[in-house]
């Protein structure tokens, strides 16, 4: 699909979906040269945006209960150990991933849907939970220690955010 083609139908649809605007990232950066058309139909789409003739299409925010509950057993758990053992260095992160790695998962898109998975999970599951969990300390217990850099989180930019600097440097070799 075209920058062209992409602008046209999120202008007939009134919205550019997550889909959409990585084929545009995807045709700016990996094509050498845009042509005059495609230049014109990126700031045609890029003011579509900013004026909201065209919206984003909304992204499903949605949570898995399943790690929440996961944690707060590990935490629980973690606090007894440490005060028995007089340990300070168990990685609650560590224990929760082997947990949720052997775990259905408990996703909810609303806080209704939210609080019938933790009933469920509490009914059905707690069991299965706390041996996870357990299993998975115990692991972490006998691991020899070798340090690993840690995940970092990073930060979701915006549509706008990402495509201004892409405009931004697509503009560049156009007036030139």
């Amino acid at each position: 699909m075209t920058i062209r083609e992409i602008y046209q139908q999120a202008l007939s649809d009134g919205y550019l979906t997550s889909v959409m605007e990585q084929e545009v990232t995807y045709l700016c950066q990996f094509v050498d040269k845009l042509s005059v058309d495609e230049y014109t139909a990126l700031e045609s789409l890029m003011e579509g945006l900013l004026t909201e003739q065209i919206a984003i299409a909304p992204r499903k925010h949605f949570i898995n209960v399943m790690e929440e509950l996961v944690i707060s057993v590990a935490v629980r758990k973690a606090a007894e150990i440490e005060a028995k053992k007089d340990l300070l260095d168990l990685d609650i992160g560590d224990i929760a991933a082997y947990a949720l790695n052997r775990l259905p998962p408990l996703y909810a898109t609303t806080e209704e849907g939210a609080m019938h998975q933790r009933q469920r999970a509490k009914i059905e599951l707690h069991k299965l939970i706390e041996e996870q969990v357990e299993e998975g300390l115990n692991r972490f217990l006998k691991r020899p220690l070798v340090p690993g850099e840690p995940l970092k989180r990073k930060k979701q930019p915006s549509l706008l955010e990402e495509l201004v600097p892409l405009l931004q440097s697509c503009a560049s070799d156009y007036e030139s």
